[in-house]
């Protein structure tokens, strides 16, 4: 059989595959296509129209005469895979040229919408691999930044790129993705999170892994020594290692002074406490143990609930998935009906809820600011575990009062130590790294996590003093 028989039949009964045969001074050419997958206008420009240009001899050799950027030769068992690319397949005299002609369907390259930025900047990955890989080679213009390619799904064969900068990156971290990827066995990679799920550890519950849509974001992770990982058809890239503190900053902070960002850190650090422990500390504290809080005030909160039917670890729990049902209707709706959505939730229902004697109004104070922290961080990962060890302690504390907090708090200690991803402690702060942790200094010298790179040094300033 031959090939183009054989290729008609294993396409068959596919539409969007497109044979056309042309006979150029006396020489049969076969041309192959997707119609959805390659342009047709390079096709007929660069392909059709300079074919019926050329004679016998020109013919043998058609990577000199076809203007195109990426052309090759390849065998028969690779037709399928390069149709499926975008090229365009000419086979001329059994022998067979693949020209790269890709179709533009791309949405192009838009403003972030997970990772907003307030003074940073505004562009974002998009599905493009291509793009991807060039944003963040528009920022590091450099030799060192190396991207290797493995394509991994049985079926989508998808791209993608390990990028690393190979005189700061530990070249173990790099082997270890990539034995990593090639041992995955799947039919298809549609998004960059099932890498994700593939590269972490099963029994980790804090996320080591960050995901990220800004390429000024991965950029400065990959001067830090880290490793990113994109994929084509996904517009977020993969970070790691990723540590516990990193979650805790965003790009912005290096845009502001740093004063304010040391500020918005502790802020955050706070928030990251209240939305795990704070209603457990109130379960514990009205159930439990009465000493720990001022005898006025015990009898305020005892007031509220004078007339609520449920114990307050039942009141609590209906309140905090309530709340979880408001903010996964509020995601999955369109913008224009979402704000309509929480208000009818947050502030109608709320308060007929009270009015109606369901529920105390402390509750929904506490509720409502256990929940406004976990939205501090726009790491869906992160937020999904204060969920988990937020429910976990309030009840330990509903069985064992202010010991079940403390409990928790142990146990959740317990499991951010234990954590590793790729041998790299979880909760790893650098000595070198301790003026840019939660507290941020400036200082002459920068430095980079003795950890991840033998290249600690980032660079120096030197501060003078102005005189006119």
């Amino acid at each position: 059989m031959k090939p183009i028989d054989k290729i008609k039949k294993e396409l068959y009964p596919s539409n969007d595959y497109i044979f056309k045969n042309i006979i150029v001074d006396e020489v049969q050419i076969n041309i192959i296509f997707n119609e959805v997958l390659t342009s047709t206008n390079n096709i007929n420009e660069y392909i059709l129209f300079r074919l019926t240009k050329l004679n016998k001899k020109e013919l043998k050799n058609l990577n000199n005469y076809i203007p195109c950027g990426n052309s090759k030769i390849i065998n028969d068992k690779s037709i399928i895979y390069y149709l499926n690319m975008g090229y365009a397949i000419v086979i001329v005299n059994n022998t067979i040229y693949a020209f790269e002609l890709k179709n533009n369907l791309d949405r192009g390259i838009s403003k972030c919408d997970s990772e907003l930025s307030i003074g940073g900047p505004k562009d974002s990955f998009s599905e493009l691999f291509n793009n991807n890989l060039g944003l963040i080679r528009k920022r590091i213009r450099n030799s060192h930044l190396k991207c290797k390619n493995i394509n991994i799904g049985n079926y989508t064969k998808t791209k993608v790129g390990i990028l690393y900068i190979d005189n700061i990156c530990k070249h173990e971290l790099i082997n270890n993705i990539i034995s990593k990827l090639k041992k995955i066995n799947i039919d298809g990679i549609i998004d960059s999170s099932y890498l994700k799920n593939s590269l972490e550890e099963k029994n980790n519950l804090f996320p080591t892994i960050m995901m990220s849509e800004r390429p000024d974001k991965c950029s400065m992770a990959l001067l830090e020594g880290k490793a990113v990982i994109i994929v084509d058809n996904s517009p977020y890239a993969l970070i790691l290692p990723s540590f516990f503190i990193d979650f805790f900053h965003t790009t912005d902070d290096y845009f502001q002074k740093s004063f304010n960002t040391t500020f918005i850190r502790i802020i955050r650090l706070i928030a990251f406490f209240t939305a795990i422990f704070l209603p457990g500390i109130y379960i514990a504290v009205t159930t439990r143990n009465y000493n720990l809080v001022p005898y006025q005030l015990l009898l305020v909160l005892k007031a509220g609930r004078s007339f609520v039917p449920f114990p307050a670890y039942i009141e609590t729990l209906l309140m905090i998935i309530s709340f979880e049902i408001l903010k996964e209707s509020d995601v999955r709706m369109s913008t224009t009906t979402s704000t309509s959505v929480s208000i009818l939730g947050g502030l109608i229902l709320g308060d007929a809820a009270v009015a109606a004697g369901i529920v105390s109004p402390i509750i929904i104070i506490i509720t409502a600011l256990s929940s406004i922290s976990e939205l501090t961080f726009n790491s869906i990962e992160l937020v999904n575990t204060i969920r988990f060890y937020k429910i976990l302690i309030l009840i330990s504390s509903t069985i064992l009062g202010i010991y079940g907090v403390l409990i928790g708090f142990i146990f959740m200690l317990y499991n951010m130590y234990f954590t590793r991803i790729f041998n790299y402690n979880y909760l790893t702060i650098d000595k070198n790294e301790i003026k840019d942790s939660f507290i941020k200094m400036d200082s002459n010298i920068k430095y980079r996590n003795s950890k991840l790179t033998k290249n600690t040094i980032r660079g120096w300033f030197k501060w003078k003093k102005y005189s006119p």
